[in-house]
């Protein structure tokens, strides 16, 4: 049975290489002068090796990782109101964290990197919950929108999203690099 999760398709392209740059070598003779054109093309061009992204680390590492990064390097503040606001109308209580509004724009940046383009409604839909009715069946409610609305603008100030007009948010190469890297540091420990 064949693996589609991006995960599983990098693992599979790196063992295709792998596999391929031994019967390369091989065949040449084991001659590393006359395979080394094709081989660093294959390994540092398109670079399937040693990659890693936030698909391959756990979801809770990388994001409270990038909370804190994010609260240290970019100065990401939360609003006046934050103290005070629930985060959906799901929700009885407002968080309990005080650093929730780093470990929530830290899930919006890795939403975005994940889904992206992405628009502020389809965020909210993901952060939102199931809204006790007391008789009544439980049903879903979406989460709150200034909440999204201001992380993605805190995120586009610090150069992390994009936007593309009619589609939604993208994350930028330096959010990309900045997750990736993030990632890579989770990886290594």
């Amino acid at each position: 049975m064949r693996c589609w999760n991006l995960r599983c398709f990098y693992g599979e392209v790196a063992e295709v290489v792998t596999n391929f740059r031994q019967n390369l070598l091989s065949f040449l003779g084991h001659s590393e002068v006359l395979a080394f054109p094709l081989l660093f093309y294959i390994t540092f061009v398109l670079g399937v090796e040693n990659m890693t992204t936030a698909y391959d680390v756990p979801a809770e590492a990388i994001i409270k990782k990038l909370a804190e990064k994010l609260k240290n390097e970019y100065k990401i503040t939360p609003p006046e109101w934050a103290k005070w606001v629930k985060t959906g109308v799901h929700k009885e209580r407002q968080p309990e964290n005080p650093d929730w509004w780093y470990i929530r724009v830290a899930a919006v940046l890795r939403k975005v990197y994940m889904r992206g383009p992405i628009g502020t409604e389809k965020l909210r839909s993901l952060f939102g919950g199931k809204r006790d009715r007391k008789a009544k069946p439980y049903r879903a409610r979406k989460g709150s929108g200034s909440i999204i609305r201001k992380s993605l603008q805190q995120l586009e100030g610090a150069g992390l999203v994009s936007t593309v007009k009619g589609k939604g948010r993208i994350v930028t190469p330096k959010g990309q690099s900045f997750v990736d890297n993030t990632a890579h540091e989770i990886a290594k420990e």
